[in-house]
C-alpha cells in the first residue's frame, strides 16, 4: 500500500477485529431493527455534522462546502435512505420450486450477513466512497471495520470520532493508519474486503487477501473515454464534459479521462470545452487544488513529452498543490498522458475518423470503469454500449450512473471486480443461503441401492 503520514489516533487492528467478532457472535446485527437504527444514525450524522465534514473536506482537498455536500454527503445520505426503505423486501426469503428428483420438499434461499467485513476508503471522496460501502455492509447485518484513507487525514479523524457516536460502537470500528494497519487487518482473515482505489494498490489488497481466501470487491479506476460523434449536440457535450472534468479537480474515478471527437466536430468541441471551463470557474484563474504535492508532480510529468498541443492551461505548481485546468489536443497515443489514468484536471482531446475508430482505440487498452458517448443516434449509442466493454455506459451525459442506487456500480477487468449500490451492495455483503426441507415420509426404497435394471430405468426417468 502507499506510505505517508497517518493520523495520530491509533487502534489495534487485531483487538478491534476480535471485538467485532464477539459482537457478531451474539446475533444482534442480524435483526432488521438493528440495521435500520444504524442507517438512521448514519443519516443523522451526515445532517447534524455537515459543517464539520465540509471543514474536513476543505482541509484535505480544498473542496468548497457546496461541493462537499453535493459530492460526498448528499449521495451517501441518499444511498442510506434508499437501503432503509427497501431493506424489508431485500431481507425476505425467496421460495423456489423443485425438480421432480427432489420432491416432495420445500425450498427457499435467504440472505444472511457475512460476519466482520473491512471497508478500505480512498482519499478522493473520503466520506462518500467510505460510507456508501458501509451502508451496504450495515444493511446486510454485518459488523464492519472502516479503514479511512491516510491521504485525507482530517476526514479520517472525523470519521474516527463520529462513527462510534452515531453507530453501534461494538459493531463498527474505525482503524486509522497507513499500510501497516491495512496489512494487519487483511491478515485477520476477514469475511469480506471492500477496497476503492487504484488498480496497483487493488492488486496488493487481493494478494494479501488470497492466503485467507477472503473474498474481495475492488472498485478501481481506468481511463474512461468520451466518444463524441459527428451528430452530437456539441454545445451540451462540451458543457457536461467540462463540468464533470472540473469536479474535485478531476480526481474522480469515473471522470472523463480523454475525449475521442469526430473530425467534423473536434475543433468546435475543443473551443467550447475551453469556454465552458472558463465560465464554470466564475472568473477565477490559476490552478485547482489537488490532494498533495506528489499528485501535482505526477500530473506535471504527464504533461512532459505528450506530443500534442496545449490549448489552454498547462501550469502545475507542486509546492502550492495546484494544477491549472488543461486541454491538450491530439497527444501521441503512446504518451504517458494517453496510457496512464490522469486523475486530475487535464483533458486530452483526440481527433478520430468516426465512431468505428473511436471504439477501436478504446478497445486497444484495458476495459474502462465507464464509457461515455454523445450522439443523436440510438444506433450509435447501442453500438458503443455493445462494442466497448466497460463498467457502465452513459449516453449524452457523464457520471450520473453513480447516483442511481437502482443500478449496480462496479468495474470490469482492470477497472474492478464486483459491484454495489442499492440491492447490489446488500447482496455483495450477504451470503445467499439455500435451505431445503424434506419430510421423512414417504421414503421410497427404490432410491437406495442395490439397483436392478427396473429401478435403474426408473431413476433415469426421475433424475
Amino acid at each position: 500500500m502507499t506510505d505517508t503520514a497517518v493520523p495520530t489516533r491509533r487502534a489495534d487492528p487485531v483487538a478491534e477485529v476480535d471485538r467485532l467478532r464477539s459482537t457478531f457472535a451474539t446475533g444482534r446485527t442480524r435483526a432488521r431493527g438493528w440495521r435500520i437504527r444504524q442507517l438512521r444514525g448514519l443519516e443523522r450524522m451526515l445532517a447534524e455534522r455537515e459543517d464539520e465534514f465540509a471543514a474536513a473536506l476543505a482541509s484535505d482537498l480544498g473542496r468548497p462546502s457546496v461541493d462537499a455536500w453535493l459530492a460526498d454527503l448528499a449521495p451517501t445520505a441518499a444511498e442510506s435512505h434508499y437501503a432503509r426503505r427497501h431493506l424489508r423486501r431485500w431481507m425476505r426469503r425467496r421460495r423456489t420450486g423443485l425438480p421432480l428428483s427432489v420432491l416432495p420438499g420445500r425450498a427457499h434461499y435467504e440472505y444472511e450477513p457475512l460476519g466482520v467485513v473491512l471497508v478500505i476508503g480512498p482519499w478522493n471522496y473520503p466520506a462518500y466512497l467510505t460510507l456508501a460501502p458501509l451502508v451496504a455492509a450495515l444493511a446486510a447485518g454485518n459488523c464492519a471495520v472502516v479503514k479511512p484513507s491516510e491521504y485525507a487525514p482530517a476526514t479520517a479523524e472525523l470519521l474516527g470520532t463520529l462513527l462510534p457516536r452515531y453507530l453501534d460502537p461494538d459493531a463498527v470500528a474505525v482503524v486509522p493508519g497507513g499500510p501497516d494497519e491495512t496489512q494487519a487487518l487483511l491478515a485477520q482473515g476477514l469475511d469480506h474486503v471492500f477496497f476503492t482505489g487504484s488498480p496497483e494498490v487493488g492488486a496488493k489488497v487481493m494478494e494479501a487477501a488470497a492466503p485467507h481466501l477472503t473474498p474481495v470487491t475492488l472498485e478501481l479506476g481506468g481511463k474512461s473515454p468520451v466518444i463524441v460523434a459527428a451528430d452530437a449536440d456539441v454545445e451540451v457535450a462540451a458543457r457536461r464534459i467540462a463540468w464533470t472534468k472540473l469536479m474535485n479537480s478531476g480526481q474522480t474515478c469515473i471522470a472523463p479521462d480523454y475525449v475521442l471527437a469526430d473530425a467534423a466536430v473536434a475543433d468546435d468541441l475543443t473551443e467550447r470545452i475551453v469556454a465552458e471551463t472558463t465560465r464554470f470557474r466564475g472568473g477565477r484563474t490559476g490552478g485547482l487544488r489537488v490532494v498533495d504535492a506528489r499528485q501535482a508532480t505526477r500530473l506535471s510529468g504527464l504533461l512532459d513529452g505528450h506530443g500534442g498541443t496545449v490549448v489552454t492551461g498547462g501550469t502545475v505548481d507542486p509546492d502550492a498543490r495546484t494544477v491549472e485546468p488543461t486541454v491538450v489536443r491530439d497527444p501521441d497515443v503512446g504518451s504517458r498522458l494517453m496510457t496512464e489514468e490522469i486523475f486530475g484536471p487535464i483533458l486530452p482531446v483526440l481527433t478520430v475518423d468516426g465512431v468505428h475508430a473511436a471504439v477501436a482505440h478504446v478497445n486497444s487498452g484495458p476495459k474502462p470503469l465507464a464509457a461515455y458517448v454523445f450522439t443523436a443516434s440510438s444506433t450509435t449509442a447501442r453500438r458503443v454500449t455493445r462494442d466497448v466493454p466497460a463498467g457502465a455506459t452513459v449516453v449524452n451525459h457523464l457520471m450520473f450512473h453513480v447516483l442511481a442506487p437502482q443500478l449496480p456500480f462496479g468495474g470490469v477487468g482492470r477497472s474492478g471486480t464486483g459491484a454495489y449500490h442499492g440491492r447490489f451492495g446488500f447482496e455483495t455483503f450477504s451470503h445467499r443461503r439455500s435451505v431445503l426441507r424434506k419430510p421423512t415420509r414417504p421414503d421410497p426404497g427404490f432410491v437406495y441401492p442395490p439397483y436392478d435394471g427396473r429401478t435403474e430405468r426408473l431413476l433415469r426417468r426421475i433424475f
